[in-house]
């Protein structure tokens, strides 16, 4: 983990190694504050108006818990620009709510958040899904696979099933047959960085398919599928393997067993802590799952509940999300989506 945040936080705080630990350590606001400070500013704080030599160095008003800029004459705190931000809501709960969602296998639902600190079941449902936003990586930059690599893709299927539907609905969606009022979700395993990337997609045909594997897998890799037809044309760059799994489920090295045990972490924690999710609520969802598939503790590279807190408090900069956002009620948010299920 060489994340430079990651990093600085390390120094700062003592690293509390279980729940109680951490409640214990984050019950003082100003450790909160001084925790998050080493994750946003790398230097000191600075002036988030201000730029230059003119944004260093401002005062800090130790009674407010916040700073003000010499030069502007701004006040600001630590919140600003995280998804703390413009939240009453002290950092005290904010951490700890943190600590529960990495720490939680199957994640952490709403309802728990709101038992266990005390806030009311609308605020906790808003203080997760900002969580889950800090839980999404950004953009890697780089392609899974290589020429010696092998890689995995696979596609699920993410809805109500039919044996939990009414009749008439059950009816209708015999009637249309396919993947109809579910979400498609594609992921990518790469085999040998351990490490998995998965989004919603429209739809299963060749087109949508094909163009995520050339988006994330590099020509020349091992890529092994199921034999759908719309992985048909990938033996054109690369070394394309299919497994019939009505006849078996692995052949050799050819499987997909990897993305299946990704699917089914996913789709545990969707059924049995969130248990009714929107498709456009899921994207966060999965993101959260992704995160701690990524940094599960391995013989190669031990990781405890600890590391994934500083590695997940790291990521909290330059990330928002707001109430009317969250519930569709801006023009952005109104998008057209599947039926919820």
């Amino acid at each position: 983990m060489t994340n430079p945040r990651y990093s600085a936080i390390i120094l700062v705080m003592e690293s509390p190694k279980t729940l109680q630990q951490a409640i214990q350590y984050f019950s003082d606001e100003q450790v909160c504050i001084d925790a998050v400070a080493a994750m946003r500013w790398l230097d000191g704080p600075r002036c988030p108006d201000c730029h230059g030599e003119d944004a260093k160095n401002p005062y800090y008003l130790k009674t407010q818990k916040r700073w003000k800029c010499r030069s502007c004459r701004r006040q600001f705190s630590v919140k600003v620009n995280t998804i703390f931000e413009d939240s009453p809501i002290p950092l005290q709960k904010w951490l700890p709510a943190l600590w529960l969602l990495i720490s939680c296998k199957n994640g952490v639902s709403s309802w728990e958040i709101h038992r266990s600190l005390g806030v009311s079941q609308k605020t906790a449902w808003f203080m997760l899904h900002r969580l889950l936003l800090a839980l999404k990586s950004g953009d890697m930059g780089t392609k899974l696979g290589g020429p010696e690599s092998e890689v995995e893709t696979d596609e699920t299927f993410i809805g109500g099933k039919k044996r939990n539907m009414h009749n008439d609905k059950k009816l209708r969606y015999e009637q249309k047959g396919g993947p109809h009022g579910k979400t498609v979700v594609m992921g990518i395993l790469d085999r040998d960085l351990r490490q998995v990337r998965a989004k919603i997609v429209p739809d299963v045909k060749r087109e949508t398919l094909q163009a995520e594997v050339l988006k994330e897998v590099k020509f020349g890799s091992k890529v092994y599928t199921d034999d759908a037809v719309a992985y048909d044309d990938l033996r054109s760059r690369y070394v394309h393997e299919v497994v019939n799994k009505t006849e078996s489920y692995v052949r050799g090295r050819v499987h997909v067993n990897g993305m299946e045990n990704f699917w089914s972490l996913l789709k545990r924690g969707l059924n049995g802590t969130y248990i009714a999710v929107e498709p456009f609520h899921l994207e966060r969802y999965i993101d959260e799952q992704i995160f701690r598939y990524n940094n599960r503790s391995t013989k190669d590279n031990p990781l405890n509940d600890s590391d994934r807190f500083l590695l997940a408090l790291s990521q909290v900069s330059n990330k928002r999300i707001t109430y009317k956002e969250l519930t569709g009620k801006t023009a952005d948010a109104a998008t057209t989506t599947p039926e919820p299920f």
